[in-house]
């Protein structure tokens, strides 16, 4: 299994990381993508990446923070080049929920992340909550580019997925779909063609059931699994293979 977005430099994570990598490592995990979020979260993520031969990083300013972390182009050029296991640039996108950061920002820091991306042919995670017609139509502006879009903890309309799988997107199912009052997320996910989804935890936020409400760790991804393979009427072995078969496609091809 992969878990393809979670936030190491995160509490309580980061502080208890060696018994961390050894539970993910028991369940099966042959890979960690670490998230950054802000130029401080990305310092960390830097050190984290060097912890163990399955921690992977990206470099990115998540649009909560878009008023305080202005990055440049070059700026997220230069930090991925510099080390070979950042491999993503993120997380970065809209969100007009909380709007903690000004919407003009939020949408100047996202397409300096999208050009960023392009140019140096790698995946964008991209985070998208209540701005689905901002999100598609920024990432539509760039349809000729090909760019490697991932969606994270996607919890979009059916709609959206749709116009998104035009642009070649992926789609990253969390914890979420094993809430009770996600059946519409759920038939959104089944109906996505299972080349196109990956798994991921979000943790240390956003724990599935059973284990709703505390804090969440990469080794949780495993119940993930076992509804998603619910959910596409699959085998969870099959699923594993066929959500780590689509990370590699992504990140390493």
């Amino acid at each position: 299994m992969i878990d393809s977005h979670c936030h190491l430099d995160h509490e309580p994570l980061l502080s208890d990381l060696s018994n961390v990598l050894k539970r993910s490592k028991d369940i099966g995990i042959k890979k960690l993508l670490t998230i950054s979020t802000s130029f401080e979260s990305f310092s960390k993520v830097k050190n984290i990446v060097n912890e163990d031969e399955i921690i992977y990083g990206t470099v990115g300013i998540h649009p909560h923070v878009s008023n305080t972390n202005t990055i440049t182009k070059n700026e997220i050029i230069k930090s991925l080049k510099e080390n070979p296991k950042i491999i993503g640039i993120g997380e970065t996108g809209l969100d007009y929920y909380y709007n903690n950061s000004d919407k003009e920002k939020q949408i100047t820091s996202f397409k300096t992340h999208i050009e960023a991306a392009i140019e140096c042919d790698v995946p964008i995670i991209v985070h998208s909550r209540n701005a689905e017609d901002d999100t598609f139509e920024i990432l539509n502006e760039y349809k000729e580019h090909n760019t490697k879009i991932l969606m994270h903890c996607f919890t979009g309309s059916k709609k959206f997925s749709e116009k998104l799988l035009a642009l070649n997107s992926y789609f990253s199912a969390s914890g979420i779909i094993t809430f009770k009052n996600s059946i519409d997320l759920q038939e959104t996910f089944r109906s996505l063609p299972i080349n196109k989804v990956l798994i991921e935890t979000d943790s240390p936020y956003l724990a599935p059931v059973p284990n709703r409400g505390k804090k969440n760790e990469p080794s949780f991804i495993d119940f993930t699994a076992n509804k998603l393979s619910e959910i596409k009427k699959i085998s969870k072995l099959e699923l594993i293979n066929k959500t780590t078969e689509n990370f590699n496609r992504l990140f390493f091809q």
